[in-house]
């Protein structure tokens, strides 16, 4: 007998379904046999498991200290030039959104990290130079494929940025960045702004972290392509909304903990989260 299920199930069930059709679908890329390669199972995991991983995902950024702050230090500097760049062409309306979505792009500066605790957990050399060894990797075309899929969401986001500015405040740039602050805080405008680029947001938001979560992390550790990457990040999802939504929080508080001041909080905060990840894909990923 039919009866009405809960929308939390069946929205889990429907992601389910999504991750075995983009698994099914998925053909070979830059040589990787897709019929061949093994579909992974996942695991459920709990809360307890995130603190375990980011405990993890400490060590290794202890162990590789020096390294990993070389590697990452790039970022914090292209953060800083891109807000200049903002100052400076009178983009003041995309701000903030420049900074929110770096979470957008985090797993592509994460790739290097993932790379080091795994050869780490092998017992093998980790260096910031090693860090690229997955360059030469056969899965290198396909973490390519799926990174530029990323900066494709955040250049939507940007856009989408752009467009609920105009809606709400615009189309007249503010003069300043005070009487912009101003606007937003103290209108009616400024406020559906926030409401709305909130919610847009923590849709790109929500969609990143269920297409990556696990899928950069298995793309370096085995030779699958993207639609089996993707597939087993949405299976994963599916598997574990609870922790995968604090996770999410985790990773976005972190990320904006890490913007101050100047960005300098991503040299740690980003190593630190990037590690984890690494440790969270070898709990939910069988193998």
């Amino acid at each position: 007998m039919d009866t009405i299920r809960n929308p939390i199930e069946w929205g889990m069930d429907k992601l389910r379904e999504a991750g075995t059709a983009v698994e099914t679908a998925g053909g070979s890329i830059h040589g990787i046999n897709s019929q061949a390669a093994v579909h992974p199972a996942v695991r459920r995991i709990g809360l307890a498991d995130l603190r375990d991983a980011l405990r993890k995902g400490a060590d290794d950024f202890a162990a590789y200290r020096t390294d990993v702050i070389f590697l990452c230090i790039i970022y914090p500097v292209i953060s800083v030039v891109l807000i200049q760049t903002v100052f400076h062409q009178g983009m003041l309306p995309l701000l903030f959104p420049l900074a929110a979505g770096f979470a957008l792009v985090g797993p592509i500066a994460a790739i290097g990290l993932y790379e080091m605790s795994r050869r780490r957990e092998r017992g093998l050399e980790a260096s910031w130079i090693s860090a690229f060894a997955m360059i030469r990797a056969p899965s290198f075309g396909p973490v390519l494929v799926l990174s530029v899929i990323l900066v494709l969401l955040f250049l939507l986001w940007l856009g989408a940025a752009q467009v609920i500015f105009l809606a709400t405040l615009g189309p007249e740039l503010p003069v300043s960045l005070s009487a912009f602050v101003s606007d937003v805080l103290t209108t009616e405008a400024g406020w559906s702004m926030i409401v709305l680029g909130l919610g847009v947001g923590g849709v790109f938001a929500v969609v990143v972290l269920t297409i990556s979560v696990v899928s950069f992390p298995l793309l370096i550790d085995r030779p699958v392509g993207v639609a089996i990457a993707v597939g087993t990040s949405l299976r994963a999802v599916a598997a574990n909304p609870g922790p995968m939504a604090a996770w999410g929080v985790i990773v976005t508080t972190g990320l904006l903990l890490g913007s101050l001041p100047a960005f300098l909080g991503l040299v740690i905060v980003l190593p630190i989260l990037g590690h984890a990840t690494w440790h969270i894909y070898r709990k939910v990923v069988v193998g």
